[in-house]
């Protein structure tokens, strides 16, 4: 059992599997990662691109080689000396199982009846299928309505899809059904392949999808700790703002969002927030604060969706649904960590008491049912929680608010302009040494690359509100999406019609302030799709070529900062070199592999990555982390740190480029003017440019070549 030091994420699909990632394991190694971290791997639904609904927890997927690929493939990484991180999903799988079917067919009676958290009514669970006329026909023993097929008789009901089913889901999905891993049993039985392979010592570390959905968090990451014997362990829970993990969790720490979060937030300038928000309501007529917007899209998806969750836990506290809708809506956070027959922490009371505080007087009582109430209240509201932070901040307020779209990520606060150097180093300073860091996934809205040339709008406000302003004037849709239109058409250029196409059409659909999925508008996706063609044909890459220089140093500069600060780095998929995806399924797209870079910013970015990379894995991991601050008057723009006893390694990153550049235009010289850096003690070599310091070292010699440096000492 191997701590990964760092690792790439692969996304597995039908195309690509583990044969394919055997293929690339001397890439990889080259590349500098200590692992390979792999999408699900369990049985799903044949044609699934993503793997987070699996149909059987017994077997490794067919379509990616099965339990012998999967090995054949473990050795040929471990040749390399490569490990693997397999990422699992404890919350949910498919509805088309068959253990499932069992308990269609058989009611409670079932012996999978404990697998699942469903609501019997009168012996019959829910099932949201009816979408038309058409009556369900009987087939022998089976009951068929279009493409979906139930056992017959049974123990169900086929209600609308538009109703929420008779048992918990993930989100708003109904295709995906809850478990119930607290049960003992059914963990075991659903991690069986999981447990074996760490058995085995095939699988080093676990990625833990959605823990916030399970009804015990913290029981399961202690039971899946004792039973994997203590193997690396990462959650993918989004915090905001000052939340910090449970303590009491036995893992490593998180997936990294919250990383991501403060990476990106070094590269923005909070000048620029008043103009770009101001641009922002005039364009779109939504107001200028943030907070009223998430509060409705919450109230909005609390309608649209989760009516049946709602009702559930109506019944269960004995109050109202609309006072439930109410205290749901004014939930800041996704889980207050209430656990039934224990005294609630402190902070977890202040957070709902917050919450109530928003709300009419009718909450109070309710409070104390979600508090201090029966088991299944507190573990129901807890659970609730998390689905309509995400369905309406992820995935409505984020697409309704966006003055400057980068910040509009996962556990992002999009009002939030910019993240100070010493409360960057302050929050590096209090990182488990463990947990992963990253900049893209494949839920990030949009990718790191993307991110780096929307940041520099918040340095240019101005000459990015007449290019908007010119292209408005050209081509007009609609004023709740065009202004987001315009912002990730030009950070993800060049784009074809069709990629832009599906991004403006999903991102209408999860504003849902013209269409949604589940009210769709012929007439408005024509004109969508006109618009779409029309935008790419403006001339919109002139002004990304304007902003290029400046991204690039805002890419590199984030890339080298993730890789070298505390943790464990991720790389995604491909971003070794630039990508300029936006979100599912565009960031899922294949990847070619070897990375040939085929601009100076591809040379870079992966000449950066690997030397970092491979610098961590010199360096091992849990390397001490020192804060360095350069000198003199363009200080500010500069994000310089020290790793490993000795130390061993300096990174230094410009930030906020324009603004340096506009300083040594003003001033007529070096954009560093006498801007210096001191070097611990030692004798250092820039591992991207080969050019040997020490001392104190001006940053316009430092950073001549690249916008970056990445220092190893070599005289230890």
């Amino acid at each position: 059992m191997s701590r990964p030091v760092s690792t790439y994420r692969v996304q597995l699909t039908p195309d690509f599997g583990f044969a394919q990632v055997a293929e690339i394991a001397g890439y990889l190694r080259d590349l500098g990662v200590s692992h390979v971290y792999l999408s699900p791997i369990l049985q799903s639904t044949p044609e699934s691109r993503h793997g987070y609904d699996v149909v059987d927890h017994s077997r490794i997927r067919d379509e990616f080689g099965g339990a012998t690929g999967f090995r054949e493939m473990a050795q040929q990484l471990a040749a390399h000396d490569l490990g693997i991180v397999v990422d699992i999903v404890p919350n949910h799988m498919n509805t088309m199982n068959a253990q499932f079917w069992s308990v269609l067919k058989d009611g409670p009676g079932s012996p999978y009846a404990d697998w699942f958290d469903i609501e019997w009514v009168e012996g019959k669970v829910a099932l949201p299928v009816l979408g038309d006329d058409t009556e369900p026909v009987v087939d022998g023993d089976i009951l068929r309505y279009h493409e979906h097929a139930f056992p017959y008789p049974g123990h169900y009901r086929l209600v609308d899809w538009r109703e929420g089913p008779g048992y918990r889901r993930f989100f708003d999905v109904s295709s995906l059904i809850g478990l119930r891993v607290e049960d003992p049993a059914v963990l075991f039985a659903t991690h069986e392949v999981i447990f074996w392979l760490l058995d085995e010592g095939l699988v080093d570390g676990l990625r833990v999808d959605h823990p916030d959905g399970l009804a015990d968090p913290r029981g399961y990451l202690d039971r899946l700790r004792e039973r994997s014997g203590g193997h690396w362990t990462v959650v993918e829970k989004i915090l905001i703002g000052p939340e910090r993990l449970q303590p009491d969790w036995a893992c490593d720490g998180t997936t990294g969002y919250d990383v991501l979060n403060r990476v990106n937030g070094l590269f923005v300038d909070p000048a620029g927030k008043e103009p770009l928000v101001r641009l922002f309501s005039e364009l779109t007529g939504q107001p200028e604060e943030y907070r009223p917007v998430m509060a409705e899209a919450k109230r909005d998806v609390l309608g649209l969706f989760f009516g049946s969750e709602v009702n559930r836990l109506a019944r269960v506290t004995g109050r109202d649904p609309a006072v439930v809708s109410e205290l749901l809506a004014a939930m800041p956070l996704y889980r207050a960590y209430v656990t039934p027959g224990e005294e609630p922490p402190p902070e977890s009371v202040e957070i709902v008491e917050l919450a109530a505080d928003e709300c009419s007087p009718a909450v109070l009582p309710l409070v104390r049912e979600v508090l201090y109430g029966s088991p299944e209240a507190i573990v129901r509201f807890q659970q609730t929680c998390g689905p309509v932070m995400a369905k309406g901040v992820e995935d409505t307020a984020l697409y309704r608010w966006y003055p400057l779209s980068c910040l509009n990520e996962v556990g992002g606060e999009p009002d939030l302009f910019g993240v100070p150097v010493e409360e960057f180093h302050d929050f590096c300073g209090e990182m488990s040494p463990y947990t992963m860091t990253t900049l893209s996934t494949h839920d990030t809205k949009r990718s790191e690359d993307v991110r780096a040339r929307l940041s520099v709008l918040s340095e240019m406000p101005g000459e990015w509100a007449s290019a908007v302003s010119e292209w408005s004037r050209e081509v007009a849709f609609d004023p709740h999406l065009d202004y987001l239109a315009w912002q990730n058409l030009m950070a993800a250029w060049p784009i074809s019609a069709e990629r832009f196409t599906e991004y403006l059409l999903k991102a209408a659909r999860e504003a849902k302030t013209a269409i949604s999925w589940v009210r769709p508008d012929a007439d408005y996706e024509r004109r969508l799709r006109e618009f779409a063609r029309a935008a790419v044909r403006l001339p919109v890459g002139e002004f990304a070529e304007r902003v290029e220089p400046f991204a690039m140093s805002n890419s590199l500069g984030a890339k080298l900062v993730q890789l070298m600060m505390p943790g464990v780095p991720d790389v995604y998929q491909g971003n070794e070199t630039t990508d300029f995806s936006l979100v599912d399924p565009d960031n899922r797209r294949p990847v070619t592999y070897p990375r040939k870079p085929e601009t100076s910013w591809d040379a870079a970015k992966l000449l950066v990555t690997t030397q970092a990379l491979r610098l961590r894995r010199r360096l091992g991991g849990a390397a001490p982390y020192l804060p360095l601050r350069a000198e003199g008057e363009a200080a500010e723009h500069a994000i310089a740190f020290a790793r490993g006893e000795g130390p061993r390694a300096v990174a230094v990153a410009t930030r906020l480029p324009v603004r340096l550049a506009r300083r040594s235009a003003v001033a007529g010289r070096s954009v560093w003017g006498d801007t210096s850096l001191t070097l611990p003690a030692g004798s250092w070599r820039d591992l991207l440019t080969g050019e040997p310091h020490s001392g104190t070292v001006p940053l316009a010699r430092l950073l001549d070549q690249y916008p970056v440096s990445l220092l190893e000492r070599h005289d230890l």
